[in-house]
């Protein structure tokens, strides 16, 4: 597997986030992130919410919850590429 690009690096955050990721992917995510200015602010920004509303403690968010967030960072990269 070669670097993700954006699309598939913002597509992964959650499930990052969740530690619910392969060791290889995760380590390609790591690099994405490493090299993407872009994406590492939105992953940021995820960890960062996540962790005020639940009081500095990661917690699996329902899936319902997880695809919003999902379309909306999605829809908010969109028009920040444009």
């Amino acid at each position: 597997m070669n670097l993700l690009n954006c699309k598939d690096c913002l597509k992964e955050i959650s499930s990052y986030l969740d530690g619910e990721m392969e060791p290889d992917l995760k380590r390609h995510l790591e690099e994405h992130l490493s090299l993407c200015h872009h994406c590492q602010v939105v992953f940021d920004s995820a960890r960062k919410t996540i962790e005020l509303y639940c009081d500095g403690r990661l917690f699996p968010l329902p899936l319902e919850v997880r695809d919003r967030l999902h379309r909306a960072l999605r829809r908010r990269w969109e028009e920040k590429a444009s």
